[in-house]
């Protein structure tokens, strides 16, 4: 039995959305969890952070690579076997019998979770005919926002009432569902055409170049940047990425086809997402920890706040999707910027006697800035990518959102920290006991430069959003 042509583009969202979501909750959940698996298994902080580390990092190296499996073989194929792979590993992540083997259970889930990821937007929007693209990814925001205010939730209830087991066990149901949908919703892969050649020396250049800038974005901080292990990752990185750039040009059939990037639209989008994300990283790791730190809040109420960005976020990104839809892409992109920037500007005016309030209402802003830039912002990139290279670059969105979040946390926290101590007067070990107005006054410091990175973005954006009215009104082009 399969799916009627009528409302066929539904189901596939739902397929594609319940992907999201998978990988949305399971993030957040994971993340909580931490304390209670140190505990579990007799172990320590800096052990079990791999836990999250590992997958994060398998991730961001595997997206590109899946995008071009998806491209070459087919994007349903891709998926189905990545949903396949996540629920599998899911079940072994909750038998795993130490933290070694949890952390190894975990790189496959995320393998799993690359091949949803990278091919989950593409596949959307094939599904759905060009002028409601903007709708579709809406749609998915929305899956990103729920994803992010069911997780932490559903998270405490199940490491207090079942065990640390339960938040893997969880992903099992969603995972047979989504394979299930996806079945049934999403049209068979069409044959391939012509001769295809995996990239495998561009692949394992990308792949080492990435891992060498993520591990020194992610342990730089803790070893130092002067640390011969960070200068080696740091060397890794651009030896690698120089590799990967002479390679791609040469392969007849390259992991990336770096032409892609002369199309302005394309690469100037994909840009300010980065420079977006960037800045919101500082609100990411800042914002609860004034929460708890300056207003000492506990961690349920700090929960209860934090809902509010993800909450205007849910409501926003399907709004903007379909006026994207309707009067273009490129008045959102830079409203959303606008209202972000003037959210982060609000939130480096709070100090220890600042109402709540006003820091909710500045999250509130933040939230729909996110909501109203992301849907027109994806669709103009994947509305400029060439047909055949659309997994790529639903890969490359995921990489640019990763890369933005992960830098910007080492930057926020070592711009946090420098003015903290700054404004004591004096080191303090560890900087968390510092006085509430010093600990304010660096939270104000970065949240100010975080509102001029949302603010940098709006240049890309709108030079990007010219270039698609450049093309669209060019002679002999079709709108």
């Amino acid at each position: 039995m399969t799916v009627p042509d009528f409302g066929r583009k539904w189901w596939a969202l739902a397929a594609v959305g319940s992907g999201v979501l998978l990988s949305t909750i399971d993030g957040s959940i994971v993340n909580i969890s931490l304390g209670t698996l140190v505990t579990a298994f007799d172990s320590n902080l800096n052990v079990v952070e791999w836990v999250v580390l590992a997958y994060l990092l398998t991730i961001t190296c595997l997206l590109l690579l899946m995008g071009r499996l998806g491209d070459m073989f087919g994007k349903r194929r891709v998926y189905t076997a990545g949903f396949v792979i996540f629920t599998v590993a899911s079940a072994l992540c909750g038998l795993a019998p130490g933290v070694g083997a949890l952390i190894g259970f975990r790189v496959l889930q995320a393998v799993g979770a690359a091949m949803v990821q990278a091919v989950g937007p593409a596949l959307l929007i094939t599904a759905f005919p060009p002028h409601e693209r903007g709708t579709a990814l809406g749609a998915i925001g929305s899956f990103v926002a729920a994803g992010i205010l069911v997780g932490p939730a559903l998270g405490g209830v199940l490491l207090n009432m079942v065990g640390w087991q339960s938040i893997f066990y969880v992903n099992i149901p969603v995972g047979v569902i989504g394979t299930w949908l996806t079945l049934r919703s999403l049209p068979v892969d069409k044959a391939v055409t012509g001769r295809q050649t995996f990239d495998v020396v561009g692949a394992l250049l990308m792949m080492a170049s990435l891992l060498g800038l993520l591990l020194t974005l992610t342990e730089g901080p803790l070893w130092g940047w002067n640390d011969p292990r960070v200068l080696g990752l740091l060397a890794l990185f651009a030896v690698a990425g120089a590799g990967f750039g002479v390679w791609e040009l040469r392969f007849h059939s390259p992991m990336i086809n770096l032409r892609i990037f002369r199309n302005a639209a394309f690469s100037l989008n994909l840009l300010a997402g980065f420079i977006l994300f960037l800045g919101l990283a500082f609100n990411l790791l800042l914002t609860p920890l004034f929460f708890q730190l300056v207003y000492h809040f506990d961690l349920q109420t700090t929960g209860l706040m934090l809902m509010a960005l993800p909450l205007a976020l849910s409501l926003t990104s399907p709004l903007s999707g379909r006026l994207s839809d309707q009067i273009g892409p490129r008045s959102l992109t830079v409203t959303g910027l606008v209202l972000a920037s003037l959210g982060l500007v609000g939130l480096s005016l709070s100090h220890p006697t600042t109402p709540w309030a006003q820091m909710l209402a500045c999250m509130v802003l933040v939230g729909a800035g996110i909501g109203l830039f992301q849907s027109p912002n994806n669709s103009t990139v994947l509305g400029n990518a060439p047909p055949e290279a659309l997994g790529v670059a639903s890969g490359m969105l995921a990489v640019m959102r990763t890369l933005g979040q992960t830098a910007g946390i080492a930057v926020a926290g070592a711009i946090w920290a420098s003015q903290v101590i700054a404004l004591n007067g004096a080191p303090v070990t560890p900087i968390t006991v510092a006085p509430p107005e010093a600990l304010a006054g660096g939270f104000d410091v970065a949240m100010l430069i975080a509102a001029g990175l949302a603010a940098l973005a709006i240049l890309p954006s709108l030079a990007g959003g010219r270039a698609v009215t450049q093309r669209q009104v060019a002679p002999g082009r079709a709108d």
